[in-house]
């Protein structure tokens, strides 16, 4: 989706709205559901593991607190045995990952004064490459008040947990500060600002294969955000989606659910498409041009419609992204896939920047290349007028689990 300009445009409003100048009645961008590894909470307090004293910038938080022992990599849970298409059976499920939050005992005091509004904190979901010398980074945006009138908390302690391969026994990976503006290096594309973390996951705790839940909690109040992070081997089979107008039912239901508090529809079988695609050992990805602060809403959206949990990223700002800015944003996210060896067999999109940024990205064939009810003429990809039609298709390719 490339958000319409008259979208882009009512974004000031709807952050007043998200103010509570206008009543939303749909699920706050805090909610803190954390089923099937798609619903963390963002945002919110609730409770999680012991958490230490103090804590200064990227720094070790020893050994794990809860049941379990803490070892390094972690076996992979997502895939299963490969068997030839058409068959009946399928790859193993992502892991359901809804380990209710650890108890992150008592507040501590703020470094600064206490910030004001509601906590309205995201984390960055990621795919990382297993490289044995690569850093593995958690990264996350930590904000109070809402949408683009929100300000970031500077110097205040962040408190990372890790529930490794989506199971059951939370364990410490220690204790970050948030960032003054422009204060780190940017890392998978992010650039820094006031109330960013950039988190390096410490050598003797790296993640291995599979899907990886975290929960950060700031201290000083114990509000709290989730992401997800998923290992996978090189040239690791997936697809990316859009989201708006290709998965719902028009560019601008999610918007206009802000205030009626209705759930934005899913186009006819769009869901059980992609659920067949990832039960073949695809995992999926989700490139929307909404803005920052929508990405709960949009994880919270794909697991009540069905669709099969992955890696969600929206832009980084607060207003998304439109026209060429659409373009650029998902062709440099297909981008930073590659330097991971990483690239989408399927697509799927319904606008020209979808379209544009699948070309910059090179997929091919060009019946990959799949737009619910747009014509590519630009670059001759795929259309199709209902995801039905996919279906039997998607039913008989050969599973590429390992």
């Amino acid at each position: 989706m490339a958000l319409p300009g008259s979208t882009s445009s009512l974004l000031a409003v709807l952050s007043l709205g998200a103010l509570g100048l206008f009543s939303f009645t749909s699920a706050a961008c805090g909610s803190d559901a954390s089923t099937d590894g798609s619903n963390p909470g963002d945002g919110t307090s609730t409770t999680g593991g012991a958490s230490t004293t103090g804590g200064s910038t990227s720094t070790t938080g020893g050994a794990s607190t809860t049941g379990g022992a803490s070892t390094t990599g972690g076996s992979g849970t997502t895939g299963g045995a490969g068997t030839t298409g058409g068959s009946s059976a399928t790859c193993a499920p992502p892991p359901v990952c809804d380990a209710a939050p650890m108890d992150p005992g008592p507040a501590r005091p703020w470094h600064g004064s206490a910030p004001f509004g509601s906590a309205n904190h995201r984390g960055r979901d990621l795919f990382l490459e297993l490289n044995a010398t690569s850093p593995q980074w958690v990264l996350a945006k930590f904000a109070y008040g809402a949408a683009i009138l929100e300000a970031g908390i500077k110097g205040e302690d962040v408190d990372v947990y890790l529930l490794r391969d989506c199971g059951n026994t939370w364990e410490k990976l220690g204790t970050t500060q948030t960032t003054n503006a422009a204060s780190h290096a940017a890392v998978e594309g992010i650039t820094d600002e006031a109330g960013r973390i950039f988190f390096e996951i410490p050598a003797a705790k790296k993640l291995g294969v599979g899907r990886h839940r975290l929960r950060l909690v700031v201290a000083g109040d114990l509000s709290a955000t989730e992401l997800f992070i998923e290992v996978v081997p090189q040239n690791a089979p997936m697809f990316v989606s859009d989201v708006d107008g290709t998965l719902t039912t028009s560019e601008t239901a999610q918007f206009t659910s802000l205030f009626t508090g209705s759930i934005p529809d899913a186009n006819v079988d769009a869901a059980q498409a992609l659920s067949l695609l990832a039960e073949k050992g695809y995992r999926p990805m989700y490139i929307t041009a909404r803005p920052e602060w929508l990405v709960q809403k949009t994880r919270e959206w794909i697991a009540s419609k069905g669709f099969p949990a992955g890696i969600i990223h929206t832009t980084l700002g607060g207003t998304g992204a439109t026209g060429t800015a659409a373009t650029t944003f998902k062709s440099d996210d297909l981008a930073n896939l590659a330097t991971k060896s990483l690239k989408p067999t399927y697509v799927f999109g319904n606008t020209n920047t979808d379209a544009d940024a699948y070309d910059n990205a090179g997929i091919n064939p060009l019946d990959h290349r799949v737009f619910f009810q747009y014509t590519d003429t630009a670059h001759n990809g795929r259309r199709i007028e209902a995801y039905t039609s996919l279906l039997p298709e998607i039913g008989a390719l050969a599973h590429v689990c390992p």
